[in-house]
This record gives structure tokens, C-alpha cells and sequence, in this order.
């Protein structure tokens, strides 16, 4: 993972939480101190649970599957957004839509419904043909679904794992994904719950320098894992070729063997006639 220290999760005031009463007492075990009314985060579990998250998040996304990027609150779209499309990873910045993952089936079906209506606008006989009114009308139909459903675009099956800034807020997508079964990777907040999530990273999720080091150091643990799947798949046709080059040097080999023996019988009857001579 990213080399992340103390000093870096300092600086970016990982460790503010929130207001004392405001706090989840399920979230005491993370708490390093009271000061001025807020609770401090203990930050060196903050290091040791993003080090496990990142462990476990590399290993997922080795195995070929996706990380869904979820953070609808204003100060982490930008940053969230920006690495999952820069891992080519599927996101949610804008408002979670209840069964994007429990009802999976029809979030496909709007998919392709949205594909749809972008062919057909970007055909110009097609846009010409209809009228002025059904074509604005169809062109928000696309803007709606392509804010809402635009980051999950590339999305054919259900996510393997989901890596959340703020779980009070996600808390749809939280549930959905424990009904599946599907791991839930959280920035969790003193005001959280942390028993809530499969991997609980302690962190300030209202500050933006917060969220984006807690989500680089997610992304950058994700690249290592894409790095580490590619590597594997070199290995493997490695193998493979090497497998395919012996076999056919096998098969080369019986095949000489097999015709060693004819060329000996056609040479014997030589080799008597020469004796009788």
C-alpha cells in the first residue's frame, strides 16, 4: 500500500472527530482522547486498520473483480470520482438508488435504457425525424440516468467488495450490501457504527484532505492489486507457452523414435549380403 505515516494522517486531521454527544459509544475502542468538547481519533488504529483494509482489498481486486466506489456527500465526489475513473473502477457520487445492488436486474435494464437513448441521439437522422419537444424530453431522460447511474455504466455484475466515506450516510448501501454478502470497506466517523462495516478505517469523513488520503491510499492499494493480477496472467502464459513448447518437443521426439526402427530394417538386409560376399 501507499506508505502512509503518522505525520501524513496528522496533517490531513484524520484524527478530528465529532462532538462528544454527538458521538457512537461503538466507536470507543478507535477514541484516543476528550479535547474541547471532541473526540479525538486514536490514530496508530487508524494506520493498523487501513493497512489491513488495503491487504484485503489488493487480494479482491487480484482475483479479477470490482471495487464499487460509493461517497455521495459534496466533499468527496470529486475525489472518489476521480480514482475510480481513474482505475476504471464503478462509483456512486451522486444519490444511491435503493436496490442498485438488491435488485440488480433492473438497474440493468435502466443501463441499457441509457445506452439507448445515447445511440439514439448521437444518430442524426434519428434526432431529426422526432419532435423538438420528444427530443429534450428524451435528452433529460439521458442526463438523469447518466447522473445517477453514469459511474456504473461499464457495471455487468454485482460488485465484489464496496469502499464507503461516510456509513451513517450510506447506510442504504450498507445494508444492501450486507444482504448480499458483499465486504463494505468504511471511513468511519466517531458519530458511526463501526460494527456495521466488514473493514472500519477510523477517520474524519467530513474533511476533504481526510477523505482524500484515506481514498488514495485505497486507490493506490487497488493499483497494486490490478499490477499484481497482470503479473500473474504474464506467468500464466508463461506457462503455458513453455507446456505447449515441450509438449511438441515431445511429440517430435516419438515421432523420430518411431522412425528410427524402419530406417534400421530397410539397412539390414544390406549388411547380409555384404557378409556373403
Amino acid at each position: 500500500m501507499a506508505q502512509i505515516e503518522y505525520k501524513d494522517l496528522l496533517d490531513a486531521g484524520v484524527h478530528f472527530g465529532h462532538l462528544t454527544r454527538k458521538w457512537d459509544p461503538r466507536m470507543a475502542p478507535y477514541i484516543f482522547m476528550e479535547k474541547n468538547g471532541i473526540h479525538i481519533i486514536d490514530l496508530n488504529k487508524t494506520l493498523a486498520s487501513l493497512d489491513e483494509a488495503c491487504n484485503a482489498i489488493r487480494g479482491i481486486v487480484r482475483s479479477g473483480r470490482k471495487v464499487l466506489f460509493v461517497a455521495t456527500k459534496k466533499q468527496a465526489q470529486e475525489i472518489v470520482s476521480e480514482e475510480a475513473r481513474r482505475l476504471k473502477m464503478p462509483y456512486v457520487t451522486d444519490r444511491w438508488q435503493g436496490g442498485m445492488l438488491t435488485n440488480f436486474a433492473t438497474i440493468r435494464k435502466s443501463l441499457k435504457k441509457m445506452q439507448t437513448l445515447d445511440k439514439m441521439l448521437k444518430d442524426e437522422e434519428t434526432v431529426k425525424s422526432i419532435a423538438k419537444r420528444e427530443r429534450l424530453t428524451r435528452m433529460r431522460d439521458k442526463e438523469k440516468l447518466e447522473r445517477v447511474l453514469g459511474g456504473i455504466a461499464d457495471l455487468t455484475r454485482l460488485p465484489a467488495a464496496l469502499f464507503i466515506v461516510d456509513v451513517k450516510r450510506e447506510h442504504i448501501a450498507v445494508a444492501e450490501a450486507h444482504r448480499l454478502g458483499i465486504p463494505v470497506f468504511a471511513m468511519c466517523d466517531t458519530n458511526s457504527n463501526p460494527e456495521a462495516v466488514d473493514f472500519a478505517i477510523p477517520a474524519n469523513d467530513d474533511a476533504y484532505k481526510s477523505i482524500a488520503l484515506i481514498t488514495l491510499a485505497i486507490g493506490k492499494a487497488i493499483e497494486e492489486g490490478l499490477m499484481e493480477r497482470k503479473q500473474d496472467k504474464d506467468d500464466q502464459r508463461i506457462q503455458e507457452e513453455e507446456e505447449a513448447k515441450r509438449a511438441e518437443d515431445l511429440a517430435q521426439a516419438r515421432a523420430e523414435g518411431a522412425t528410427q526402427p524402419e530406417a534400421e530394417a530397410t539397412e539390414a538386409p544390406v549388411a547380409e549380403d555384404e557378409q556373403e560376399a
